[in-house]
């Protein structure tokens, strides 16, 4: 088994369907770190954590996935949707990653700075990303839209701040400041604060 820690953000990890994912993806990120994702089969994965590989599959339905999972896009939707409709677009998705942020436990940050090096380093990973950040930016944007946004507002909105916020992860990944993930995230969405806004 292996042993590298890969924190879920959102829950304790509980049922044994998410013991077994959060193997998968712990065993994955240590044998991508040590082999290489390239090298890295999905068999050696599934071994590594102790299961099948149909079992690996019932979890993730490519090896992109195990590394590129992103169950956040209904949080912070509904933290957007959930702002005053009296805030500007760009405002009411600011404050809604903030708060979505704030609900989540903080991550281990050697672990997640390694994941998200390794990302950043392969391009088939970066392509991912992208696609992950355009499906939270769609969710954000149908909430937005939802709540009486005009679309060219809210697509704006959206894409400035998740922008601000992919920058300031990448940004993160490489800095060795010491400054947690939380702060640099702030950090960030606060330059994204209107003047004057409170």
């Amino acid at each position: 088994m292996c042993e590298l820690v890969l924190v879920s953000n959102i829950q304790v990890v509980s049922s044994r369907a998410d013991r077994t994912r959060d193997a998968l993806q712990r065993c994955a990120l240590e044998l991508f770190l040590r082999d290489g994702y390239d090298a890295t089969t999905v068999a050696a994965i599934s071994r590594a954590a102790g299961v099948s590989q149909m079992t690996f599959f019932r979890h993730f339905p490519t090896k992109e996935s195990v590394v590129l999972d992103d169950p956040y896009d209904p949080v912070i939707a509904e933290w957007v949707a959930a702002q005053p409709v009296t805030l500007p677009p760009l405002e009411r998705v600011r404050r809604g990653l903030v708060q979505a942020w704030a609900g989540v436990r903080e991550p281990v940050d050697a672990d997640v700075r390694a994941r998200i090096r390794l990302v950043a380093g392969h391009p088939r990973l970066r392509a991912g990303v992208w696609e992950n950040t355009q499906r939270t930016e769609r969710a954000v944007v149908d909430a937005l839209l939802a709540g009486g946004v005009p679309r060219l507002q809210a697509i704006v909105a959206a894409a400035a701040c998740l922008g601000g916020l992919t920058a300031a992860l990448l940004d993160w990944a490489i800095d060795d400041s010491g400054q947690p993930l939380g702060e640099r995230i702030a950090a960030a969405l606060e330059l994204l604060r209107p003047a004057g806004a409170s």
